[in-house]
This record gives structure tokens, sequence and C-alpha cells, in this order.
């Protein structure tokens, strides 16, 4: 009798512990995906500031106040990211990789100009 309720007790602790873990899951998948967007996003603004620099031997303010402005999200996240809803980081997330989008945008038209003849 004392096995089964040990076995019953374990299988429990076991679900429960299981429980728990995928409870969090949708948090950590949209806080994973987040920092994703954000690691790419940085990566590209870098690109954009060397293109830009490259062109006109001048730091771009604009890639200037991107790269704060992600660094100001960065320490949002460090601060917040655990108790934020996941609605809170999928906006995020979608905002970053607008962002993203704007930037490769900007890359294309330094490319075209760069290829276009003198």
């Amino acid at each position: 009798m004392a096995t089964v309720v040990f076995a019953v007790i374990v299988v429990l602790a076991l679900a429960g512990a299981w429980w728990f873990s995928r409870r969090d899951l949708p948090r950590q998948r949209a806080f994973t995906r987040l920092l994703d967007a954000a690691d790419a996003l940085e990566s590209r603004l870098r690109t954009a500031k060397t293109e830009i620099e490259a062109i006109t031997g001048d730091e771009d303010e604009t890639v200037r106040t991107a790269l704060q402005e992600m660094l100001r999200q960065r320490l949002w996240l460090q601060q917040h990211g655990d108790t934020a809803p996941v609605e809170k980081l999928e906006e995020m997330r979608a905002s970053i990789d607008r962002a993203r989008d704007r930037i490769d945008q900007q890359l294309r038209l330094v490319e075209r100009a760069r290829a276009a003849p003198p």
C-alpha cells in the first residue's frame, strides 16, 4: 500500500513539475523571439552605420539614435522582461521587426546609390 501511495505522489509531483514548466513556455518563446529580433536589428544598425559613414564620412544621427533606443529596450527587458505580458513582448518584437525592415530598405537605397554610375 505504501508503495502505491508513494508512486501516486511521484506521478503527481512529476505532473505538477511538467505543468509548471509548460506554463511559462509561451513567455519563454516570446522572450527568445524578441531577443533574436533585437540582435538582428542591432546587427543591421551596425551595418547601416558602417555603410553610411563610408559614403558620407560622418556619423549618422538616425542610426546612433536607433542604437540608443535599442539599448533602452534591452535595459527595459532586463528589468521587466520576466514579468511583462506575452502580448507586450510580441508587440516589442513586431516593432523591432518593422524597424529592421526600414533599415533594410534604407540600406538598399544606399546600395543603389553606390551602384549608380557617377
